[in-house]
Protein backbone atom coordinates (compact mmCIF):
# COMPACT_ATOMS: atom_id res chain seq x y z
CA UNK A 1 0.00 0.00 0.00
CA UNK A 2 1.54 3.40 -1.01
CA UNK A 3 2.05 5.99 1.68
CA UNK A 4 -0.07 9.14 1.71
CA UNK A 5 2.21 12.14 1.16
CA UNK A 6 -0.42 14.66 2.37
CA UNK A 7 -0.28 16.91 -0.69
CA UNK A 8 -3.83 16.33 -1.95
CA UNK A 9 -5.10 14.79 -5.13
CA UNK A 10 -5.50 15.84 -8.73
CA UNK A 11 -8.25 18.33 -7.87
CA UNK A 12 -5.78 20.32 -5.75
CA UNK A 13 -3.44 20.78 -8.67
CA UNK A 14 -6.36 21.89 -10.85
CA UNK A 15 -7.36 24.45 -8.25
CA UNK A 16 -3.81 25.83 -8.13
CA UNK A 17 -3.79 26.40 -11.89
CA UNK A 18 -7.11 28.29 -11.68
CA UNK A 19 -5.63 30.96 -9.39
CA UNK A 20 -4.54 33.47 -11.97
CA UNK A 21 -3.68 36.92 -10.67
CA UNK A 22 -5.82 38.98 -13.05
CA UNK A 23 -8.91 38.00 -14.94
CA UNK A 24 -10.89 39.70 -17.67
CA UNK A 25 -13.45 42.25 -16.48
CA UNK A 26 -16.98 41.36 -17.61
CA UNK A 27 -19.36 44.23 -18.29
CA UNK A 28 -23.13 43.78 -18.31
CA UNK A 29 -24.88 43.01 -21.57
CA UNK A 30 -28.30 44.67 -21.56
CA UNK A 31 -29.35 42.75 -24.68
CA UNK A 32 -29.09 39.50 -22.71
CA UNK A 33 -30.89 40.99 -19.69
CA UNK A 34 -27.94 41.36 -17.33
CA UNK A 35 -27.73 43.79 -14.42
CA UNK A 36 -25.37 44.69 -11.57
CA UNK A 37 -26.57 44.04 -8.01
CA UNK A 38 -25.37 44.22 -4.41
CA UNK A 39 -26.05 41.34 -2.04
CA UNK A 40 -28.37 42.32 0.82
CA UNK A 41 -28.97 39.01 2.58
CA UNK A 42 -27.89 35.41 2.26
CA UNK A 43 -31.01 33.24 2.48
CA UNK A 44 -29.42 29.81 2.70
CA UNK A 45 -28.60 27.23 0.11
CA UNK A 46 -28.07 28.76 -3.31
CA UNK A 47 -30.44 31.70 -2.67
CA UNK A 48 -29.74 35.32 -1.80
CA UNK A 49 -31.56 38.64 -1.81
CA UNK A 50 -29.94 41.38 -3.88
CA UNK A 51 -30.62 45.03 -4.65
CA UNK A 52 -30.29 45.57 -8.38
CA UNK A 53 -29.06 48.95 -9.56
CA UNK A 54 -32.21 49.35 -11.66
CA UNK A 55 -34.02 49.97 -8.35
CA UNK A 56 -35.58 46.56 -7.55
CA UNK A 57 -34.91 43.91 -4.91
CA UNK A 58 -34.71 40.45 -6.42
CA UNK A 59 -34.40 36.89 -5.19
CA UNK A 60 -31.28 35.45 -6.84
CA UNK A 61 -30.11 31.89 -7.38
CA UNK A 62 -26.38 31.07 -7.40
CA UNK A 63 -25.51 28.73 -10.27
CA UNK A 64 -24.13 25.29 -9.39
CA UNK A 65 -20.48 25.62 -10.46
CA UNK A 66 -20.25 29.13 -9.06
CA UNK A 67 -21.75 28.12 -5.72
CA UNK A 68 -19.04 25.52 -5.20
CA UNK A 69 -16.06 27.64 -6.26
CA UNK A 70 -16.89 31.24 -5.29
CA UNK A 71 -17.90 32.46 -1.84
CA UNK A 72 -20.45 35.26 -1.87
CA UNK A 73 -21.02 37.43 1.21
CA UNK A 74 -23.33 40.28 2.14
CA UNK A 75 -22.24 43.51 0.47
CA UNK A 76 -20.58 41.88 -2.55
CA UNK A 77 -21.24 43.22 -6.05
CA UNK A 78 -22.48 40.55 -8.47
CA UNK A 79 -23.59 40.34 -12.08
CA UNK A 80 -27.02 38.79 -12.45
CA UNK A 81 -29.04 37.53 -15.39
CA UNK A 82 -32.69 38.59 -15.32
CA UNK A 83 -35.35 36.00 -16.05
CA UNK A 84 -37.75 36.82 -18.84
CA UNK A 85 -40.65 34.96 -17.26
CA UNK A 86 -40.12 35.99 -13.59
CA UNK A 87 -39.32 39.64 -12.95
CA UNK A 88 -38.66 39.23 -9.20
CA UNK A 89 -36.08 36.41 -9.64
CA UNK A 90 -32.64 36.31 -11.24
CA UNK A 91 -29.52 34.13 -11.54
CA UNK A 92 -26.05 35.11 -10.31
CA UNK A 93 -23.51 34.89 -13.13
CA UNK A 94 -20.36 36.47 -11.71
CA UNK A 95 -18.93 37.97 -8.52
CA UNK A 96 -16.67 41.01 -8.70
CA UNK A 97 -13.57 41.38 -6.54
CA UNK A 98 -12.95 44.78 -4.83
CA UNK A 99 -10.41 45.93 -7.42
CA UNK A 100 -12.83 45.01 -10.22
CA UNK A 101 -15.59 47.01 -8.50
CA UNK A 102 -13.30 50.05 -8.40
CA UNK A 103 -12.62 49.60 -12.13
CA UNK A 104 -16.37 49.39 -12.82
CA UNK A 105 -16.93 52.60 -10.83
CA UNK A 106 -14.25 54.48 -12.76
CA UNK A 107 -15.73 53.20 -16.04
CA UNK A 108 -19.10 54.63 -15.02
CA UNK A 109 -20.88 51.27 -14.95
CA UNK A 110 -21.80 51.47 -11.24
CA UNK A 111 -23.37 54.43 -9.42
CA UNK A 112 -21.07 56.45 -7.17
CA UNK A 113 -23.26 55.70 -4.13
CA UNK A 114 -22.16 52.05 -4.04
CA UNK A 115 -20.39 51.15 -0.78
CA UNK A 116 -17.71 48.48 -0.96
CA UNK A 117 -16.74 45.97 1.74
CA UNK A 118 -12.95 46.15 1.80
CA UNK A 119 -12.15 44.81 5.27
CA UNK A 120 -11.80 41.21 4.10
CA UNK A 121 -9.45 42.06 1.23
CA UNK A 122 -6.83 43.87 3.29
CA UNK A 123 -8.60 47.22 3.42
CA UNK A 124 -7.83 49.49 6.32
CA UNK A 125 -9.83 48.98 9.49
CA UNK A 126 -10.96 52.38 10.68
CA UNK A 127 -10.49 52.51 14.45
CA UNK A 128 -11.27 55.69 16.31
CA UNK A 129 -9.53 56.23 19.60
CA UNK A 130 -10.82 58.56 22.26
CA UNK A 131 -9.44 62.01 22.94
CA UNK A 132 -7.28 62.96 25.90
CA UNK A 133 -10.40 63.67 27.99
CA UNK A 134 -10.96 59.94 28.54
CA UNK A 135 -7.50 59.53 30.02
CA UNK A 136 -8.27 62.24 32.56
CA UNK A 137 -11.54 60.52 33.50
CA UNK A 138 -9.80 57.15 33.96
CA UNK A 139 -7.15 58.79 36.18
CA UNK A 140 -9.92 60.25 38.38
CA UNK A 141 -11.59 56.82 38.60
CA UNK A 142 -8.31 55.26 39.76
CA UNK A 143 -8.02 57.83 42.54
CA UNK A 144 -11.61 57.05 43.66
CA UNK A 145 -10.89 53.33 43.62
CA UNK A 146 -7.79 53.88 45.81
CA UNK A 147 -10.03 55.52 48.41
CA UNK A 148 -12.44 52.57 48.47
CA UNK A 149 -9.99 49.81 49.29
CA UNK A 150 -11.37 46.34 50.08
CA UNK A 151 -9.44 46.18 53.35
CA UNK A 152 -11.38 49.18 54.64
CA UNK A 153 -14.73 47.37 54.39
Amino acid sequence: MPKNKGKGGKNRSRAKSDRDGKRELHFKNTDEGQEYAQVLKMLGGPWLEAYCFDGQKRLCHICGKMGRKVRIAVGDIVLISLRGFQDNKADVIDKYMPDEVRALKTAGELPETVKLNETEEGGEDNFEFGSGGEEEESAEEEEDSDKDDIDDI
